[in-house]
């Protein structure tokens, strides 16, 4: 028996992959996060299989529900939205697992970050503009930030920063970049990305708070800042430069040092 942590996607049940898919087709007891898995990523769970949706169950009794498969050999497909290696609390239920000596596995899923990235038409790594993205959120009804991941610190960076689970706290996020990005820095926030409610607005940091309030978005949603959603006249990148070396497979020929 195994319990798979499957990362479902941002929700077009066609971004699922095809071990994704090949798991939730045959696993005899599925297990998914509420309404953030949209009810065609479940469309192909088989016709008998035990169906639980736990958005409101406490995480012991998710574990009990776990617990009960594992005693009569029963493969479990535990759905998490986006990928299990960002937010999705896997490491509280894992620690669960490893304590029963049930064994799991992760299945990657395409995370939201990537979604949004992707509706929005752009790479978030651009040649001299942006080499670098964070992945991170703001504290609030969730766990605590610790000391040194506010938005703030990070900031000083100025690299793209891909903030999760803030949408209700758009005002707050946008006091605490202005001084490092600046009030004219491109942002973009895509809601519900890939589904067929997506929602994708465009601006600066000095106008981006008035259209996430007019537009009532205040959740699942990826809030984007960067220079890299303006840039324009950057160069190639190395990988298709001339000056690039390259074997006869097209592979990067090393320099020596």
């Amino acid at each position: 028996m195994t319990v798979y942590f499957i990362g479902a996607g941002p929700g077009a049940a066609d971004l699922l992959t095809l071990r994704a898919d090949r798991l939730i087709r045959s696993c005899p007891v599925c297990l998914y996060a509420g309404s953030i898995v949209p009810p065609e990523v479940l469309a192909n769970v088989p016709d008998d299989a035990v169906v639980v949706n736990t958005a409101r169950m406490p995480l012991d009794e998710i574990t009990a529900v776990i617990a009960d498969a594992d005693s009569r050999g029963l493969d479990v497909a535990r759905l998490q939205s986006g990928d299990p290696s960002v937010y999705s609390a896997l490491a509280e239920q894992a620690r669960r697992l490893v304590e029963l000596g049930i064994d799991y596995e992760i299945v990657p899923g395409v995370p939201s970050f990537a979604a949004s990235a992707a509706a929005l038409g752009h790479e978030l790594t651009v040649p001299t503009v942006g080499q670098t993205v964070i992945l991170t959120r703001v504290s609030g009804r969730a766990s605590a930030m610790p000391e040194g991941e506010d938005l703030a610190t990070l900031g000083a960076s100025k690299a793209t920063l891909c903030i999760h689970l803030a949408a209700h706290d758009i005002d707050r996020v946008v006091d605490e970049l202005i001084p490092n990005y600046g009030s004219d820095c491109p942002v973009a926030v895509v809601a519900f990305a890939s589904r067929p409610e997506e929602q994708i607005l465009r601006g600066t940091l000095s106008d981006i708070a008035a259209q996430v309030h007019e537009s009532g978005i205040t959740r699942t949603a990826m809030i984007i800042v960067g220079q890299v959603l303006g840039a324009s006249g950057f160069p190639d990148s190395y990988l298709y430069s001339d000056d690039r070396p390259r074997d006869a497979h097209g592979r990067t020929i090393p320099c020596a040092p």
